[in-house]
């Protein structure tokens, strides 16, 4: 196991200071969902906010979905995040229904916790937003919309707000969910209760098995892709949207 934190702590690490996503003094909150990208992303930056410097804050906010379409158990992850020394905050909210059915159930439930994430931070001090989205997400990203929008771009590591004292970071950019799958097993993460009934189908299900076909013909691909993304300047990226 210590092998596998090693590199993930290597790789966070090295994220934290190529791309500046904390800087002293920041109030962080975390987006955490539950699942295992999230829950590392939990244990390692609490880990990281005991370092002397940078010095920043870090807390956490579940966001509870009604009617839920996935379940987590909270009393697991009130123990988790007591574990990791950082505080536990649940919010339940309302998914809304599309009358006109244009946007599917994936983007409604997005829309409605991101939105919950980001009211919560601003109301309550956080200048930081982290999520637990991995290399593999990102780059899976930039060939949705290479594929479906024409357009190079993806989710950036780091995200910062014109229009609001926020920046969005994703401190895991740099770390492929293999690792974090294989990390998530020998700490034994508890998995949710109640699966999303949507997680294995739609358009990144699919781009992920193109993703694994292209490794097959070059087993550089997703270097290719990061540098691609790098030279774009779409790792670090400014927004007039306020979300």
């Amino acid at each position: 196991m210590r092998h596998n934190q090693d590199k993930i702590e290597q790789l966070f690490h090295k994220a934290l200071r190529q791309y500046r996503l904390i800087d002293n003094g920041d109030r962080v909150l975390v987006g955490l969902s539950g699942g295992k990208d999230s829950l590392c992303l939990t244990e390692f930056l609490g880990r990281r906010s005991k370092i002397h410097f940078p010095k920043f804050e870090v807390e956490v906010l579940h966001v509870r979905t009604e009617p839920a379409t996935y379940q987590t158990d909270i009393t697991w992850l009130q123990a988790f995040c007591g574990d990791c020394g950082v505080k536990l905050n649940v919010v339940s909210v309302p998914i809304e229904k599309d009358r006109n059915q244009r946007r599917s159930p994936c983007f409604l439930c997005s829309w409605d916790r991101r939105k919950a994430l980001f009211e919560y931070a601003q109301k309550n001090g956080f200048n930081t937003i982290a999520l637990g989205h991995h290399q593999d997400d990102m780059i899976q990203t930039l060939l949705m919309n290479l594929t479906y929008e024409g357009s190079c771009g993806t989710m950036p590591a780091l995200l910062v707000f014109k229009k609001m004292p926020l920046k969005l970071i994703r401190p895991l950019c740099l770390v492929p969910e293999n690792l974090i799958r294989q990390y998530a097993d020998e700490r034994q993460y508890q998995q949710q209760l109640k699966f999303c009934p949507y997680d294995n189908v739609g358009k990144r299900k699919e781009v992920s098995i193109l993703l694994d076909k292209m490794e097959s013909l070059n087993p550089n691909v997703r270097q290719s892709l990061w540098h691609m993304l790098e030279t774009e300047g779409k790792i670090v990226e400014d927004s007039d949207n306020s979300e």
